[in-house]
């Protein structure tokens, strides 16, 4: 029987995926940071949290980093059957050939970049409450040092990815075809953009659910 070659895997997407790992163990790190320093100042009967959180805030902008995660696989499905741009109407009651189900990757990935711009928005409103209303620094307290250093260090990976959707969303007006590049290049993209929105799901659990319980 004549042998099947075997595929090798897209080294693109692995070392994406390997890259991710090492970021991950950074985060970890953070994670590790804010235990310890919790546990030293909750030890010294110290408040913690160390400042009053906006929760609406922060709940919406978990909403619609989710969101954005949901809309940016979408733009893989479309760009996985080879649809770069929409074919049809922008809004139409959903059918299997009419609204979003037309839209193609550059509708999803600017819907998916509009969102996370929105999520820095709301974390940009919030540090400025934190910071005016309530004076909370980097340096004005460990809490406002491990609160500051965890988001906004997050805060920098959000805004690689809105970057990196301004990048593709350029490459497809200039591409005059979809390409397997461009492909390669959009999945890796969702990739990165998945790990911010995990990454942010256990920060705020970490940072606004676990004081909430006492813990």
């Amino acid at each position: 029987m004549p042998r099947t070659p075997a595929s090798r895997p897209n080294l693109v997407s692995v070392g994406t995926i390997v890259w991710l790992s090492s970021e991950l163990m950074f985060f970890a790190a953070l994670f590790a940071m804010y235990f310890t320093i919790k546990s030293v100042d909750t030890g010294r009967h110290m408040p913690w949290p160390g400042a009053t959180l906006n929760y609406p805030l922060a709940t919406t902008n978990t909403i619609v980093l989710i969101l954005s995660s949901v809309t940016c696989q979408m733009g893989v499905f479309a760009v996985e059957r080879g649809q770069v741009r929409r074919q049809g109407p922008w809004f139409t009651p959903w059918t299997p050939r009419h609204g979003w189900a037309n839209w193609g990757l550059r509708e999803w990935y600017v819907l998916s970049f509009l969102m996370g711009a929105y999520f820095i928005g709301g974390q940009g409103y919030e540090y400025l409450d934190l910071i005016i209303k309530q004076h909370l620094t980097l340096s004005s307290s460990n809490y406002g040092s491990v609160f500051f250093l965890t988001t906004g260090f997050h805060g920098l990976h959000v805004t690689g990815g809105l970057i990196a959707f301004l990048f593709l969303l350029g490459r497809t007006f200039a591409a005059k075809r979809l390409t397997h590049e461009l492909q390669t290049s959009a999945i890796v993209v969702s990739y990165y953009w998945h790990f911010v929105d995990v990454v942010w799901i256990g920060l705020f659990t970490t940072i606004y659910l676990l004081p909430l319980t006492g813990k």
